[in-house]
């Protein structure tokens, strides 16, 4: 096996260090064309079997926005995007892996947005899911996964502590620490 330590897979690497979660807006809105661009690398999120059991709804309502805003205290920075994009998930498509799935789905539309210079803040929904597919008439058979609230940064936050690879790498067994 070679080992890859080119500059341009470090460029890569340091990229994802790099993205935050933003919390902060400007009120400039975002074109439809990069809302689809994002939602075009979305769509390659690993999935098991390949199921692709999400979908997408995009939110610029500013009512909607706002009404998702209140779900709970940390939904507050949908109410200042200009885009909120809903990752539902088909349960019945897939029944055992479908907040799996659809978290890497999530996380494509994340990292897409930092890559195109948009910030972005995932709002955890698993517990208002009835609220929610109420708010959007969702069917029950879908689960909102998460709210990826999105805009461009009007804020820039220093990354937050991490902790170190020996305190979360094991080798071989549990509790058998990386030599």
């Amino acid at each position: 096996m070679v080992e890859n330590n080119t500059s341009e897979s470090k460029k890569y690497l340091e990229f994802l260090k790099t993205r935050r979660s933003i919390r902060i807006f400007k009120p400039e809105p975002i074109s439809d064309d990069l809302v689809f661009e994002i939602l075009d690398v979305a769509r390659f999120a690993p999935s098991a079997k390949n199921m692709q059991p999400w979908e997408f709804i995009v939110m610029k309502n500013k009512e909607l926005l706002k009404k998702l805003s209140r779900i709970h205290r940390w939904a507050k920075p949908v109410s200042n995007a200009p885009v909120a994009i809903v990752v539902i998930c088909d349960k019945e498509l897939a029944p055992i892996s479908y907040q799996v799935d659809c978290a890497n789905a999530a996380m494509y539309i994340m990292l897409a947005a930092h890559a195109l210079g948009l910030g972005t803040v995932w709002i955890q929904t698993l517990r208002n899911v009835k609220e929610i597919q109420k708010i959007l008439n969702i069917p029950s058979s879908k689960i909102p996964i998460a709210i990826i609230a999105m805009g461009w940064p009007a804020e820039k936050p220093e990354p937050k502590p991490r902790k170190q690879l020996r305190e979360i790498v094991h080798e071989n067994l549990y509790s058998t620490p990386l030599t």
